[in-house]
């Protein structure tokens, strides 16, 4: 064999084995994911409102998965599985506005923290991604509800920006803070189990 066929050879093996490392987590993520997102759709009825002001705004927890998620395999995966559960709520329940609501609001607190965490994966990266993500998720549906309350459900302008500081405000920051707490101790939970250190190859 020519020295040119024996470097070709080389190369496809190369090829395949960086092939194998890439997809050696694909099954386990998808199911992962699957399980994550069964969840978080049984999550997404469990839902009550704090704030008698603003019956609208309830509070649910289902954005937990999507973190937990972010945080084990990056913001993609975490926000499909989020958009994934709103779209499944909105079929059920036939409300799209709110599908919409929480794509945004996902993607919001999903987004920040996944990215902050990937590049420093400690406790404190953990701590400062999901601060950052509870800021952006406040100001993502403040603006959200000025934009699609108006539009869809018909509420005067003035009366959304009325409730800003005295319901949509306080009840935001109450959600990101419980979604955060929840995060935290779950994905410390069970980080060993879907993104164990001897399973973490190159290329994955």
């Amino acid at each position: 064999m020519s020295n040119y066929a024996q470097n070709q050879d080389a190369t496809v093996r190369k090829q395949e084995a960086a092939i194998q490392n890439t997809n050696r987590w694909s099954t386990k993520q998808l199911v992962t994911m699957a399980l994550m997102c069964a969840i978080a759709i049984l999550l997404s009825f469990i839902e009550f409102p704090i704030f008698p002001a603003a019956s609208f705004l309830k509070l649910d927890i289902s954005f937990v998965p999507s973190a937990v998620m972010g945080f084990a395999y990056g913001s993609g995966p975490g926000v499909l599985v989020g958009v994934a559960c709103a779209v499944a709520h909105g079929a059920i329940t036939g409300n799209w506005v709110g599908c919409l609501m929480n794509i945004i609001a996902c993607c919001a607190f999903v987004i920040p923290a996944s990215i902050i965490y990937k590049r420093n994966r400690t406790f404190k990266g953990a701590m400062i991604g999901l601060v950052v993500s509870i800021v952006c998720l406040v100001v993502a549906a403040i603006v959200a509800n000025l934009a699609i309350d108006p539009t869809f459900y018909g509420i005067p302008f003035d009366v959304v920006a009325g409730l800003i500081v005295p319901a949509i405000l306080p009840f935001n920051i109450i959600k990101g803070v419980v979604i955060s707490v929840l995060t935290a101790i779950v994905y410390k939970s069970i980080s060993n189990l879907i993104t164990p250190t001897k399973d973490q190859v190159k290329g994955r």
